[in-house]
């Protein structure tokens, strides 16, 4: 029986501006998308179409600045699209700028519970999930921290350990995993892999080729806004290296 689909974006397209002091009048707003684009305008994605299964693990390749963020956050409604449509069927968990969110007056254990409830999680599921999580970030020591006072290293071993334990059946993952000792990454390796193994869907952004080969079957190949080839990990990134090098990703 073929999986669902759980993800499909069709003609999804985002426009940004490049001068950060420019606004759009109330007017653009309904002005549709055949609007014509000012000169300090551009289309960050343009014309994407995805259909993602469940159960599927995708890896999204490209340059720097070429949507593939974006792409996780139109998916995980971080953003709305200014063209086309976004479904999404389930919960999203997003490991999308990780440590975004957290409130640096506030300890590790109140983080812990903030961060968790506002994803959804009751107290009683944060109680009783409360010593793996805390003993995985490994910070029983920091339960008393204010959040400012971790390290870069610490601060992404909480989030990702507060958001890998949603239950949501969609995972995004976006470069988390290139900060952190090479300890910790193992860990997160394992506990992606046990998530695949559960039937959970990935989304995987990552420069790393072995980590894109590793976790992921499909691949998509976004370059400047625009989808270029959406097939195995393997031939995306075959023609990705032919594109810009070996190595490049």
């Amino acid at each position: 029986m073929e999986a669902e689909t759980v993800i499909r974006v069709s003609g999804g397209g985002i426009r940004f501006r490049r001068n950060r002091r420019g606004r759009r009048s109330f007017k653009d707003l309904f002005a549709g998308s055949k609007r014509r684009s000012r000169p300090d305008e551009f289309w960050a994605l343009r014309g994407v179409d995805v259909a993602v299964r469940a159960g599927e693990a995708i890896g999204v390749v490209g340059r720097n600045g070429q949507g593939k963020s974006t792409l996780l956050k139109l998916v995980a409604g971080v953003m709305l699209p200014d063209e086309g449509t976004v479904e999404v069927h389930g919960g999203v968990a997003p490991l999308i700028e990780i440590t975004g969110g957290f409130v640096d007056d506030l300890t590790v254990r109140e983080n812990l519970y903030l961060t968790a409830g506002l994803h959804g999680m009751t107290k009683a599921e944060i109680d009783a999930r409360y010593d793996e999580i805390i003993d995985f970030a490994e910070l029983r020591d920091f339960v008393g921290t204010p959040y400012k006072h971790l390290s870069s290293g610490m601060k992404v071993r909480l989030a990702f350990s507060v958001i890998s334990r949603l239950e949501e059946p969609i995972l995004l993952v976006d470069e988390v995993l290139a900060v952190g000792d090479k300890a910790f990454r193992d860990k997160c390796y394992a506990r992606i892999d046990e998530l695949l193994a559960g039937g959970r869907t990935l989304f995987f952004v990552s420069h790393n080729e072995r980590d894109l080969k590793r976790f992921c079957t499909r691949g998509l190949y976004l370059d400047k806004g625009a989808l270029v080839l959406d097939a195995p990990i393997g031939e995306v990134l075959d023609a990705y290296n032919r594109d810009y090098g070996s190595g490049s990703v």
